[in-house]
């Protein structure tokens, strides 16, 4: 009877019987599962990562500051003088004006925060070689001009004294003259470099002239009349931190 019993309990050990240790839903069976549930996980982790754009990837790391820049500004000059024959540079008259519209508009690249605007200030002189062999050539002048916003107050005023009494005098010559030399009789004379800080939010400003002053051997003059060319300016440059461009959509 023993015996019987005996071969009862370990009759499921018998040769040929699965081990219930060994079956589905025996521990082995779950831990065999579990490491392939893990492993398809991590395959499926990999291919989300690669199919991920590499921009959407970028964003989510720390952008470092855009570095300021500095460029020539882009001028709309009402009055077009030319181009300097030594210098190349541009040279733009400034007109008596009180309107925006009708001063040197400078547009502003996309920018965050202040910009910095430089520019150089000439007194404008009608070259003469008679008045030189007269000895009347000498004057001083005296300009003073208002930079702009689209509406409100003045950012800030400029002004230029310089004096002319011999062609040394002169800045430079401008080309594309009606003469024998092929020069304008109009020449920068004195050099006043400015710099204006804009405030943010500015998106362009206007260069307007406000009076000149000039003291020639005749006499004193003045002149604020609505039109007339009071100033020249040149070397317009802007200095500026870039914008972030604009976030793309998928």
């Amino acid at each position: 009877m023993g015996s019987g019993l005996e071969s009862q309990r370990f009759s499921h050990l018998a040769p040929g019987r699965p081990h219930p240790f060994w079956s589905v839903g025996g521990s082995v069976a779950g831990y065999t599962w579990a490491v392939r549930f893990r492993s398809l996980a991590l395959v499926l982790l990999v291919i989300v990562v690669a199919l991920t754009p590499l921009d959407a990837q970028s964003r989510r790391r720390t952008s470092s500051p855009a570095a300021p820049k500095s460029e020539p500004a882009k001028v709309t000059c009402p009055s077009e003088l030319g181009d300097g024959v030594k210098s190349g540079r541009r040279f733009c008259d400034i007109l008596v004006t009180g309107t925006f519209a009708e001063g040197a508009v400078i547009a502003l690249p996309p920018h965050r925060g202040t910009a910095t605007l430089t520019f150089d200030l000439h007194n404008r002189h009608t070259y003469s070689e008679q008045q030189i062999k007269a000895g009347k050539a000498f004057a001083e002048y005296t300009a003073t001009i208002r930079v702009l916003p689209p509406e409100g107050e003045p950012l800030a005023r400029a002004a230029v004294i310089s004096a002319f009494r011999s062609p040394a005098d002169l800045v430079d010559r401008i080309g594309s003259g009606a003469g024998p030399t092929g020069l304008k009789a109009v020449a920068p004379v004195g050099t006043e470099p400015v710099t204006v800080t804009l405030p943010a939010g500015v998106t362009e400003v206007s260069l307007v002239g406000e009076r000149l002053v000039v003291q020639a051997l005749d006499g004193r003059s003045v002149f604020t009349a609505k039109g007339r060319p009071v100033a020249i300016v040149s070397n317009v440059m802007v200095t500026y931190t870039p914008a972030p461009p604009p976030s793309r959509r998928r």
